[in-house]
C-alpha cells in the first residue's frame, strides 16, 4: 500500500528535473492539453457562465450534503442496491474485502478510481488473495510497472511510448518477441487483447464514480475507452468506490457538471462514454450485475465542511490545474508523494494526511493563479494554499530559519522608518557587490535562488524613495 511521501517533495523534484524521459513525457501538457482545453472553452459561448453555475451548484451541495447523501442512499436501496458508509480508509478497505468474499471473488476488474488509489485497494486485495486487474489503459500500464498514477486523468502521463513498449515486452512474454509495437495503435490492441478475457473471468467489478445522483440513486462514470462499462456490467457484483462530495441533487445538475468536466479535462465536448448505473440487474435487463454496492468514503472530508477549506471539496477531478501548472510541468506527479498531485493535490493531501506530513506541498506553487483561472468550479487554489502556509507557520511546522526570517521582516514592516533605512542600505550593498553585468551571483540565505540564476541588482533608488519623489513633482 502506497504511503504518503509528500515530505520528500524537494528531493523527488530534483530527481524529476534530471530525468530526460520524464521531461519528454511532460511536454504533452504544453502541446496538447493546454490548447485543447482552450479550444473547447472558446467553442462554447456560455462556458464561463457554466463555470459560475457549477461553482454555485457545488457550494449549494456542500451546504446540504447530509440531505442529498441520505436521499441518494434511499434511492439506491429502492432500486435494490446498498450503500456502505465508511469513515476512514481502513473501514472502506474492509468493506470492499467483505463484499468480494461474499461473491467468492478470486479476480476483480477495476475501472479508474482515485478513491481506490486513496485507500490503497489494489495492494490490500492482493494481500488478501484477490487479484485486481486494472482495465483503464493508463492504469494497466502503471500496474505492470508497479507505479502509482502521476495525473488524475492520464495516470500514465509520465511514461513515454518507448517505455510502454518495453513494459509490454517484459510482461507479455507469451507473445511473439518479433512483433511490431512501433505504433500506439499496436500497443492499444495488445492491451485490449490481454484484458478481454479478464472481464469474463472477474467475479467483481470495481469502479469509481464521477457523480452520484440523489434523485435517482445512480452512479455516473466518464470514460473514453468503454472499460468502465464492461467492468460494471459483466461481473456478478458491481462495487462503486467514491467519496461523499460527489453527490449531486438531480440529473439536470449532473449535466451541468458534465458540460464543464470533459472540456476542462481532455478538451472534449463530451467523453466517449458517460454511463449511468442504477441498482443491480432487473428481470427485464439484458445484462448487468446481480448485486450493486456503493462504498461511500469520508476520510476526514466532513471535518472541512463550513470551514475555510470547504471550497476544495468542489473539485470534480478534471486535472486542468495540473495541465496548466508550471511546477507540475517541471516535475510531474510522482514528486508530490501521494495520490493527488499538482495544485489540487497540494491542498487535498495536507487535508487528508495532515499538513505535517505534507509540509512542502503548499509551497510547491508560484501562486501564479493559472490553476484558479482554468478550474471549472472556480476553486480559489492560491488562497487555499496560503491557508496551509499560515497553518504551518502557526503550528511551527516550517523550519525555524524561515520563521525567524519572516519574523524579522514582519518586525521591520511594523516600523516603517527602520524599514526604509534598511531598504536603502540593502540597495546600496547589492549595487556594490554586483558584477559588471549588474547581477549578484551569490547571496547569503538565498543559495537556492542563486544556485541556478543570478539575482538582478537594483538599478535605482528604493520604491519608497521613488514614490516620494514622484509625489513632489
Amino acid at each position: 500500500m502506497v504511503q504518503p511521501n509528500a515530505n520528500a517533495f524537494s528531493a523527488e523534484s530534483t530527481k524529476a528535473l534530471a530525468d530526460p524521459q520524464l521531461q519528454e513525457a511532460l511536454s504533452v501538457l504544453r502541446v496538447q492539453s493546454i490548447p485543447n482545453r482552450l479550444k473547447a472553452a472558446n467553442n462554447l459561448a456560455e462556458f464561463e457562465l457554466l463555470r459560475d453555475r457549477a461553482r454555485d451548484l457545488k457550494d449549494h451541495i456542500l451546504g446540504h450534503l447530509d440531505q442529498y447523501l441520505l436521499q441518494f442512499e434511499a434511492q439506491v436501496k429502492a432500486s435494490g442496491g446498498e450503500v456502505h458508509w465508511c469513515s476512514d480508509a481502513e473501514t472502506a478497505r474492509q468493506t470492499v474485502l467483505r463484499l468480494c468474499r461474499e461473491a467468492n471473488a478470486k479476480t476483480v476488474t477495476k475501472g479508474k478510481t482515485m478513491i481506490g488509489e486513496e485507500i490503497g485497494i489494489n495492494d490490500f486485495l492482493e494481500a488478501n488473495g484477490i487479484e485486481p486487474v486494472e482495465t483503464d489503459l493508463g492504469e494497466y500500464i502503471i500496474q505492470l510497472r508497479h507505479e502509482i498514477p502521476s495525473h488524475i486523468i492520464g495516470p500514465a502521463l509520465h511514461v513515454t511510448k518507448r517505455q510502454v513498449e518495453e513494459t509490454f515486452r517484459e510482461h507479455h512474454t507469451d507473445l511473439d518477441a518479433n512483433r511490431s509495437l512501433e505504433e500506439p495503435a499496436a500497443l492499444m490492441a495488445e492491451a485490449r487483447a490481454k484484458l478481454r478475457d479478464r472481464y469474463f473471468e472477474a467475479d467483481v467489478g470495481i469502479t469509481g464514480a464521477n457523480f452520484l445522483i440523489a434523485e435517482t440513486g445512480s452512479t455516473v462514470i466518464v470514460t473514453n475507452e468503454g472499460n468502465g462499462d464492461l467492468t460494471q456490467t459483466l461481473p456478478k457484483m458491481h462495487i462503486a468506490i467514491t467519496s461523499i462530495e460527489k453527490v449531486v441533487p438531480t440529473l439536470e445538475d449532473a449535466m451541468t457538471l458534465l458540460r464543464v468536466l470533459p472540456r476542462s479535462a481532455t478538451g472534449q465536448e463530451l467523453s466517449v462514454y458517460v454511463t449511468f448505473s442504477t441498482g443491480p440487474r432487473r428481470q427485464t435487463d439484458p445484462d448487468g450485475p446481480k448485486a450493486f454496492h456503493v462504498v461511500l468514503l469520508d476520510n476526514g472530508r466532513s471535518s472541512y465542511l463550513g470551514g475555510p477549506m470547504q471550497e476544495m471539496l468542489r473539485c470534480i477531478r478534471c486535472g486542468a490545474c495540473m495541465d496548466h501548472c508550471p511546477v507540475y510541468h517541471a516535475v510531474g506527479g510522482h514528486a508530490y508523494g501521494w495520490v493527488y498531485p499538482g495544485p489540487i493535490g497540494s491542498i487535498l493531501t495536507p487535508a487528508l494526511v495532515g499538513v505535517e506530513n505534507a509540509k512542502h506541498l503548499p509551497h510547491a506553487s508560484s501562486l501564479c493563479g493559472r490553476c484558479e483561472s482554468v478550474c471549472p468550479v472556480r476553486i480559489p487554489i492560491p488562497k487555499l494554499l496560503r491557508h496551509w502556509r499560515e497553518e504551518e507557520f502557526t503550528r511551527a511546522i516550517t523550519p525555524a530559519t524561515q520563521r525567524s526570517g519572516l519574523g524579522l521582516w514582519a518586525w521591520f514592516a511594523k516600523h516603517p522608518a527602520l524599514y526604509r533605512i534598511a531598504a536603502r542600505w540593502g540597495t546600496r550593498i547589492l549595487k556594490f557587490i554586483a558584477d559588471g553585468r549588474g547581477s549578484v551571483s551569490t547571496l547569503p540565505l538565498a543559495g537556492g535562488w542563486t544556485r541556478h540564476r543570478d539575482f538582478p541588482a537594483p538599478e535605482g533608488k528604493t520604491f519608497h524613495d521613488q514614490w516620494r519623489a514622484r509625489k513632489r513633482t
